[in-house]
Protein backbone atom coordinates (compact mmCIF):
# COMPACT_ATOMS: atom_id res chain seq x y z
CA UNK A 1 0.00 0.00 0.00
CA UNK A 2 0.92 3.63 -0.49
CA UNK A 3 -0.17 5.51 2.63
CA UNK A 4 -0.02 9.27 2.92
CA UNK A 5 -1.36 12.28 4.80
CA UNK A 6 -2.93 15.25 3.06
CA UNK A 7 -4.08 18.69 4.11
CA UNK A 8 -2.71 21.77 5.89
CA UNK A 9 0.24 21.43 8.28
CA UNK A 10 -0.96 20.08 11.60
CA UNK A 11 -4.36 19.11 10.19
CA UNK A 12 -3.47 16.34 7.75
CA UNK A 13 -5.91 13.50 7.15
CA UNK A 14 -4.97 9.89 6.35
CA UNK A 15 -5.20 8.76 2.74
CA UNK A 16 -4.21 5.98 0.36
CA UNK A 17 -3.04 6.11 -3.22
CA UNK A 18 -4.67 3.18 -5.01
CA UNK A 19 -3.20 1.13 -7.84
CA UNK A 20 -4.95 3.28 -10.40
CA UNK A 21 -3.42 6.47 -9.04
CA UNK A 22 -6.60 7.71 -7.33
CA UNK A 23 -6.31 9.32 -3.92
CA UNK A 24 -8.63 7.69 -1.36
CA UNK A 25 -9.81 8.97 2.02
CA UNK A 26 -9.02 6.79 5.04
CA UNK A 27 -10.62 9.07 7.65
CA UNK A 28 -13.55 6.72 8.27
CA UNK A 29 -11.20 3.86 9.06
CA UNK A 30 -8.28 5.40 10.97
CA UNK A 31 -7.45 8.66 12.68
CA UNK A 32 -3.96 9.05 11.22
CA UNK A 33 -1.02 7.30 9.64
CA UNK A 34 1.27 7.07 12.65
CA UNK A 35 3.06 4.60 14.86
CA UNK A 36 -0.20 3.40 16.38
CA UNK A 37 -1.56 2.42 12.98
CA UNK A 38 1.71 0.88 11.77
CA UNK A 39 1.84 -1.37 14.83
CA UNK A 40 -1.80 -2.48 14.40
CA UNK A 41 -1.88 -5.38 11.93
CA UNK A 42 -5.66 -5.65 12.14
CA UNK A 43 -6.15 -1.98 11.21
CA UNK A 44 -3.78 -2.33 8.27
CA UNK A 45 -5.69 -5.41 7.13
CA UNK A 46 -8.95 -3.42 7.26
CA UNK A 47 -7.39 -0.78 5.02
CA UNK A 48 -6.20 -3.43 2.57
CA UNK A 49 -9.64 -5.03 2.50
CA UNK A 50 -11.40 -1.71 1.94
CA UNK A 51 -8.97 -0.79 -0.81
CA UNK A 52 -9.46 -4.16 -2.48
CA UNK A 53 -13.24 -3.84 -2.28
CA UNK A 54 -13.14 -0.41 -3.89
CA UNK A 55 -15.23 1.23 -1.15
CA UNK A 56 -12.84 3.99 -0.08
CA UNK A 57 -14.16 7.43 -1.11
CA UNK A 58 -11.99 9.38 -3.58
CA UNK A 59 -10.35 12.68 -2.72
CA UNK A 60 -9.88 15.55 -5.14
CA UNK A 61 -6.12 16.01 -5.26
CA UNK A 62 -6.35 19.41 -6.97
CA UNK A 63 -4.45 21.92 -4.85
CA UNK A 64 -4.27 19.47 -1.96
CA UNK A 65 -1.04 19.63 0.03
CA UNK A 66 0.75 16.35 0.72
CA UNK A 67 2.22 16.25 4.21
CA UNK A 68 4.76 13.89 5.74
CA UNK A 69 3.42 10.33 5.37
CA UNK A 70 3.90 9.58 9.08
CA UNK A 71 2.48 11.65 11.92
CA UNK A 72 3.74 12.03 15.48
CA UNK A 73 7.23 10.78 14.66
CA UNK A 74 9.17 10.03 17.83
CA UNK A 75 12.67 10.36 16.43
CA UNK A 76 14.61 10.49 13.20
CA UNK A 77 17.80 8.43 13.29
CA UNK A 78 20.33 9.12 10.53
CA UNK A 79 23.24 7.12 9.16
CA UNK A 80 26.19 9.13 7.86
CA UNK A 81 28.72 8.13 5.22
CA UNK A 82 26.78 5.01 4.29
CA UNK A 83 27.57 4.85 0.56
CA UNK A 84 30.97 3.87 -0.79
CA UNK A 85 30.76 6.62 -3.42
CA UNK A 86 29.84 9.33 -0.94
CA UNK A 87 32.63 8.40 1.46
CA UNK A 88 35.09 8.48 -1.43
CA UNK A 89 33.94 11.85 -2.79
CA UNK A 90 34.33 13.48 0.64
CA UNK A 91 37.79 11.97 1.15
CA UNK A 92 36.82 9.96 4.22
CA UNK A 93 37.63 6.38 5.09
CA UNK A 94 34.93 3.73 4.90
CA UNK A 95 33.41 3.56 8.41
CA UNK A 96 34.04 0.37 10.36
CA UNK A 97 30.62 0.76 12.01
CA UNK A 98 27.57 2.84 11.06
CA UNK A 99 27.89 6.55 11.84
CA UNK A 100 24.74 7.45 13.79
CA UNK A 101 23.28 10.88 14.54
CA UNK A 102 19.80 12.21 15.28
CA UNK A 103 17.51 14.74 13.69
CA UNK A 104 14.70 16.30 15.68
CA UNK A 105 11.25 15.15 14.57
CA UNK A 106 10.21 18.76 14.04
CA UNK A 107 12.59 19.02 11.07
CA UNK A 108 10.20 16.79 9.12
CA UNK A 109 8.00 18.56 6.56
CA UNK A 110 6.01 17.50 3.52
CA UNK A 111 7.69 16.39 0.29
CA UNK A 112 6.86 19.59 -1.59
CA UNK A 113 7.01 22.07 1.29
CA UNK A 114 9.39 25.02 1.20
CA UNK A 115 12.91 24.38 2.49
CA UNK A 116 14.41 27.33 4.36
CA UNK A 117 18.07 28.25 3.92
CA UNK A 118 19.24 29.17 7.44
CA UNK A 119 20.29 32.73 8.22
CA UNK A 120 24.02 33.06 7.73
CA UNK A 121 24.25 29.83 5.74
CA UNK A 122 26.90 29.55 3.05
CA UNK A 123 26.96 25.74 2.64
CA UNK A 124 23.42 24.37 2.52
CA UNK A 125 23.63 20.96 0.81
CA UNK A 126 21.30 18.31 -0.59
CA UNK A 127 21.09 14.57 0.20
CA UNK A 128 18.55 12.16 -1.29
CA UNK A 129 18.00 9.19 1.01
CA UNK A 130 15.97 6.03 1.50
CA UNK A 131 13.98 6.34 4.73
CA UNK A 132 12.97 3.30 6.76
CA UNK A 133 9.84 3.56 8.92
CA UNK A 134 9.64 1.27 11.94
CA UNK A 135 6.47 -0.77 12.53
CA UNK A 136 7.26 -2.77 15.66
CA UNK A 137 9.18 -1.93 18.83
CA UNK A 138 12.78 -2.99 18.24
CA UNK A 139 15.32 -3.74 20.97
CA UNK A 140 18.56 -5.70 20.61
CA UNK A 141 17.64 -7.36 17.35
CA UNK A 142 19.94 -10.26 16.54
CA UNK A 143 19.42 -11.09 12.87
CA UNK A 144 18.79 -9.31 9.59
CA UNK A 145 15.53 -11.24 9.27
CA UNK A 146 14.34 -9.87 12.59
CA UNK A 147 15.36 -6.38 11.54
CA UNK A 148 13.38 -6.42 8.30
CA UNK A 149 10.37 -7.87 10.14
CA UNK A 150 10.29 -4.68 12.22
CA UNK A 151 10.11 -2.40 9.17
CA UNK A 152 6.65 -1.03 8.34
CA UNK A 153 7.71 0.54 5.07
CA UNK A 154 9.89 2.96 3.16
CA UNK A 155 9.79 6.56 1.97
CA UNK A 156 11.85 9.23 0.24
CA UNK A 157 13.78 11.52 2.57
CA UNK A 158 15.78 14.67 1.87
CA UNK A 159 18.46 15.00 4.55
CA UNK A 160 19.18 18.70 3.98
CA UNK A 161 22.47 19.70 5.63
CA UNK A 162 24.40 22.90 6.36
CA UNK A 163 28.04 21.85 6.04
CA UNK A 164 29.66 24.83 7.77
CA UNK A 165 27.36 24.39 10.76
CA UNK A 166 27.93 20.63 10.65
CA UNK A 167 31.71 20.53 10.35
CA UNK A 168 33.27 23.91 11.09
CA UNK A 169 31.37 25.27 14.08
CA UNK A 170 33.01 23.35 16.92
CA UNK A 171 30.44 20.72 17.74
CA UNK A 172 28.61 17.62 16.64
CA UNK A 173 26.89 17.17 13.30
CA UNK A 174 23.59 18.16 14.93
CA UNK A 175 24.21 21.87 14.30
CA UNK A 176 24.08 21.37 10.55
CA UNK A 177 21.30 18.82 10.49
CA UNK A 178 18.50 20.24 12.65
CA UNK A 179 17.60 23.54 11.02
CA UNK A 180 13.88 24.00 10.41
CA UNK A 181 12.46 22.22 7.32
CA UNK A 182 15.64 20.15 6.93
CA UNK A 183 13.90 16.76 6.51
CA UNK A 184 11.24 16.66 3.77
CA UNK A 185 9.64 13.19 3.87
CA UNK A 186 7.29 11.43 1.46
CA UNK A 187 5.13 11.64 -0.56
CA UNK A 188 4.11 8.12 0.48
CA UNK A 189 4.88 5.46 3.01
CA UNK A 190 5.16 2.37 0.82
CA UNK A 191 4.54 -0.70 2.94
CA UNK A 192 7.35 -3.21 3.19
CA UNK A 193 5.51 -5.90 1.26
CA UNK A 194 5.83 -3.73 -1.87
CA UNK A 195 9.61 -3.36 -1.46
CA UNK A 196 10.97 -6.91 -1.54
CA UNK A 197 14.60 -5.79 -1.65
CA UNK A 198 15.56 -2.37 -0.22
CA UNK A 199 19.04 -2.86 -1.70
CA UNK A 200 17.64 -2.76 -5.25
CA UNK A 201 16.46 0.85 -5.48
CA UNK A 202 17.80 3.75 -7.52
CA UNK A 203 17.98 7.27 -6.03
CA UNK A 204 18.22 10.53 -8.00
CA UNK A 205 18.31 14.23 -7.22
CA UNK A 206 18.23 17.29 -9.47
CA UNK A 207 19.04 20.94 -8.68
CA UNK A 208 17.45 23.47 -11.03
CA UNK A 209 16.91 20.64 -13.52
CA UNK A 210 20.52 19.38 -13.45
CA UNK A 211 21.04 15.79 -12.31
CA UNK A 212 23.36 15.88 -9.30
CA UNK A 213 22.90 12.48 -7.63
CA UNK A 214 22.32 9.21 -9.46
CA UNK A 215 22.91 6.35 -7.04
CA UNK A 216 21.68 2.94 -6.00
CA UNK A 217 21.07 1.37 -2.59
CA UNK A 218 23.31 -1.55 -3.59
CA UNK A 219 26.21 0.86 -2.92
CA UNK A 220 25.33 1.13 0.77
CA UNK A 221 28.17 0.19 3.09
CA UNK A 222 25.71 -1.04 5.72
CA UNK A 223 22.49 -2.43 4.18
CA UNK A 224 19.08 -1.59 5.58
CA UNK A 225 18.72 -4.77 7.64
CA UNK A 226 22.13 -4.29 9.24
CA UNK A 227 21.38 -0.63 9.98
CA UNK A 228 18.11 -1.45 11.77
CA UNK A 229 19.73 -4.28 13.72
CA UNK A 230 22.72 -2.11 14.66
CA UNK A 231 20.69 0.90 15.79
CA UNK A 232 18.47 -1.32 17.95
CA UNK A 233 21.55 -2.12 20.07
CA UNK A 234 21.95 1.51 21.11
CA UNK A 235 18.38 2.80 21.36
CA UNK A 236 14.86 1.43 21.35
CA UNK A 237 13.09 1.94 18.06
CA UNK A 238 9.34 2.50 18.28
CA UNK A 239 6.59 2.29 15.65
CA UNK A 240 6.64 5.46 13.59
CA UNK A 241 10.33 6.17 14.15
CA UNK A 242 12.26 6.98 10.97
CA UNK A 243 15.78 5.97 9.92
CA UNK A 244 17.44 7.93 7.10
CA UNK A 245 19.91 5.45 5.65
CA UNK A 246 22.50 7.73 4.02
CA UNK A 247 23.08 9.41 0.69
CA UNK A 248 24.93 8.39 -2.48
CA UNK A 249 27.69 10.39 -4.17
CA UNK A 250 26.96 13.73 -5.79
CA UNK A 251 26.45 16.17 -2.91
CA UNK A 252 27.66 19.75 -3.23
CA UNK A 253 30.37 19.17 -0.62
CA UNK A 254 31.96 16.58 -2.93
CA UNK A 255 32.10 18.86 -5.99
CA UNK A 256 35.11 20.90 -7.19
CA UNK A 257 35.39 24.50 -6.07
CA UNK A 258 33.39 26.65 -6.26
CA UNK A 259 31.00 24.16 -4.73
CA UNK A 260 27.39 24.65 -5.89
CA UNK A 261 25.73 24.97 -2.49
CA UNK A 262 22.03 25.75 -2.39
CA UNK A 263 20.70 29.32 -2.35
CA UNK A 264 17.23 30.86 -2.02
CA UNK A 265 15.44 30.48 -5.33
CA UNK A 266 16.91 27.07 -6.14
CA UNK A 267 14.58 24.15 -6.88
CA UNK A 268 15.47 20.62 -5.74
CA UNK A 269 13.72 17.52 -7.06
CA UNK A 270 14.43 14.00 -5.86
CA UNK A 271 13.09 10.48 -6.12
CA UNK A 272 13.64 6.93 -4.96
CA UNK A 273 12.55 4.15 -7.28
CA UNK A 274 8.95 3.14 -6.53
CA UNK A 275 8.64 5.51 -3.57
CA UNK A 276 7.64 8.73 -5.29
CA UNK A 277 9.10 12.13 -5.98
CA UNK A 278 9.67 15.37 -4.07
CA UNK A 279 10.04 18.98 -5.20
CA UNK A 280 11.14 21.86 -2.98
CA UNK A 281 11.68 25.55 -3.65
CA UNK A 282 14.24 27.13 -1.35
CA UNK A 283 13.67 30.42 0.43
CA UNK A 284 15.58 32.38 3.04
CA UNK A 285 14.71 31.72 6.67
Amino acid sequence: MKLLRVGPPGAERPALLDQGGTLRDLSALVDDVDGGLLADAAALDRIRAAAGAGVLPPLDATGLRVGPPVGRIGKVVCIGLNYHGHAAETGQATPAEPVVFLKAADTVVGPDDTVLVPRGSVKTDWEVELAVVIGRTARYLETDEQALAHVAGYAVAHDVSEREFQIERGGTWDKGKNCETFNPLGPWLVTADEVPDPQALSLRLWVNGELRQDGHTSDQIFPVAEVVRYVSRFMTLYPGDVINTGTPAGVAMGQPDPKPYLRPGDVVELEVEGLGRQRQELKGA
